[in-house]
């Protein structure tokens, strides 16, 4: 009979301890706001739900997570009109804002956080190169916010980059 293999030691977590920190700030003040939260993601592939749910308690905040990776995916899920990809493009401000709005009446959450973006190695463009990433919060009665970031680095650098401008900007919506 042979074990399981041990991946992490008791102490280690799989996200950095920042990262950690912040998503369990931003699920206390949701928390003490009454607001639930949900996620749609397609360059971080749920990462930003993983980190969420990686603190404890995060069941009483996180309502659900959308993972959106293949292009016709990204286009036009969550009620995101396909003219508004075929103008923009599946990666950028407008898709990104359209699916944190579409979150809201697709989940039970009144705070939601999108994001997309090209981690590489492959995919950007002249306006848009690797490392670019697409974040929105959207909440019901407050004015939607969006960034646009470049990170350098890894595939993986980027991804932890954007989880972490996700949380930001999840957490400042939830202030607003």
């Amino acid at each position: 009979m042979s074990s399981s293999p041990h991946f992490l030691n008791d102490s280690e977590t799989i996200f950095p301890e920042e990262l950690l920190a912040a998503a369990a700030a931003a699920l206390d003040a949701a928390k003490k706001k009454g607001v639930r939260l949900a996620t749609a993601e397609t360059v971080t592939a749920g990462l930003v739900s993983a980190c969420l749910t990686s603190v404890s308690g995060a069941s009483q905040i996180f309502d659900r997570g959308y993972v959106l990776y293949h292009e016709s995916a990204k286009a036009t899920g969550l009620g995101v009109a396909e003219d508004v990809s075929k103008q923009h493009g599946a990666v950028s401000a407008e898709v990104t804002q359209g699916l944190a709005e579409g979150l809201l009446s697709n989940s039970g959450a009144t705070v939601t956080v999108a994001i997309t973006g090209y981690a590489g190695p492959g995919g950007g463009n002249a306006k848009n190169p690797v490392g670019t990433i697409f974040v929105a919060a959207a909440r019901n009665g407050v004015p939607l916010l969006a960034e646009r970031h470049v990170f350098p680095g890894s595939r993986d650098n980027v991804r932890l980059e954007a989880v972490a401008a996700a949380i930001r900007l999840l957490h400042q919506q939830i202030d607003a």
